[in-house]
């Protein structure tokens, strides 16, 4: 994720928030993952800002990213020292306008922001899950959120919006509840994992299965793989940036220092840059989770799941108006690959605007300020909006 914005609390912020739990699939009634195995029980965390209308029809879902979590927008206290992680783009008068959408974003399976996953309590154990905790997909995250809309009473969606790996579970709501969705917002997203991604992703996981801490995943009641967790984060933050943002943030310019040091030390200012990145990440963030959340991620891709041979066959029920917006600089999730999605997209005939931006940042620009990407989304959802009401 990107880098720490000061929150707004000058009257266009969501305000104070708070953080609810849902739990459900109690035994006998575990829901079954794609993999055949059966979870339960299954506690969500979810944050809503916004008032829902009487219809309920202006729901907004926004899914986040690998990092992420349910708190997208606002603060839990008056001295919160650190705002939502789009609290740029949710809120009153934002691009997301909470003044007129309710505003729903819940933790992912095999989270550790407060839904369940690897580090929570095996009920058959009494003991942190570790690597007992099963494999799941984007498709297992996406069942869990449409449960928590049942609960909710919700029953069609406004909009999903999400970005990076938030976007393939905006991908995937598309697909499996084609009469739920008025729009899909992808950002930075794809419908495939490619090699380099999958090997980046890789590369932190055996890094943190590396660690001596690891103990297979059982590490809950003695010392964490931090080192493995903090270079694996290390390794995924260069590839959220690009090869101009780090030329103008760092360059070679050292840290704290007028020459070499002639030893291992942080030399750099993107080394210690980096440390940093890392030793922070571990303090917020469980080992387990970033292995099980990059694996769902992995093994996302629209043209062989669910029986379809293609992604023109994948994409043939959908019902969704779509905003596909691409960046530049994004060499994780290259324009490419957006364009060849909103291709198959239009071979279906669907509602589809697509958009490169201009971006210097890389992946992680759909998380920055940009008047562009908000003025793009703010008008789609009035569109749509308006769309959706006089089709009544």
């Amino acid at each position: 994720m990107s880098e720490y914005i000061e929150p707004d609390r000058d009257g266009i912020s969501v305000g104070q928030v708070e953080k609810k739990i849902h739990t459900f699939a109690e035994p006998p009634l575990e829901i079954v993952l794609e993999s055949g195995a059966r979870l339960g029980p299954i506690t969500v965390a979810y944050e809503t800002m916004g008032a829902i209308n009487a219809d309920k029809s202006n729901v907004i879902l926004i899914a986040h990213a690998l990092s992420g979590d349910s708190h997208v927008a606002g603060y839990y206290s008056e001295d919160d020292p650190k705002p939502g992680w789009w609290d740029t783009m949710v809120g009153p008068g934002k691009g997301i306008d909470t003044n007129k959408y309710f505003v729903i974003c819940s933790n992912v399976l095999g989270g550790c922001m407060g839904t369940t996953g690897p580090s929570s309590e095996n009920p058959a154990t009494g003991r942190p899950y570790g690597l007992a905790f099963p494999v799941v997909t984007i498709g297992d995250i996406v069942k869990v959120q449409k449960e928590l809309l049942d609960h909710l009473g919700i029953a069609k969606l406004l909009a999903v919006v999400g970005g990076s790996i938030g976007g393939m579970q905006v991908i995937e709501w598309a697909i499996s509840y084609p009469e739920m969705v008025a729009s899909a917002i992808l950002l930075a997203t794809t419908t495939r994992h490619s090699a380099l991604a999958i090997s980046f992703n890789e590369i932190g996981r055996q890094a943190i299965m590396s660690d001596p801490n690891f103990n297979k995943g059982d590490y809950y009641s003695g010392a964490k793989p931090d080192i493995g967790l903090a270079l694996a984060r290390m390794v995924g933050h260069v590839t959220y940036l690009s090869d101009e943002a780090m030329r103008d943030k760092f360059g070679r310019r050292l840290q704290d220092r007028d020459n070499l040091s002639f030893d291992f030390d942080a030399n750099f200012q993107v080394e210690s840059y980096l440390r940093y990145q890392g030793s922070k990440f571990v303090e917020r963030f469980d080992a387990n989770s970033f292995l099980y959340i990059t694996k769902a991620a992995d093994y996302f891709d629209v043209g062989r799941q669910h029986g379809h041979d293609s992604e023109v066959e994948a994409f043939a029920n959908i019902k969704a108006k779509i905003l596909t917006i691409s960046f530049t600089s994004d060499w994780l999730y290259p324009t490419y690959q957006s364009r060849d999605m909103v291709k198959a997209m239009k071979k279906n005939g669907l509602d589809v605007s697509f958009c490169e931006i201009e971006a210097t940042c890389g992946h992680d620009a759909f998380l920055l300020p940009n008047e562009r990407q908000s003025t793009m989304i703010n008008r789609f959802l009035k569109r749509v909006s308006e769309e959706e009401t006089n089709a009544l």
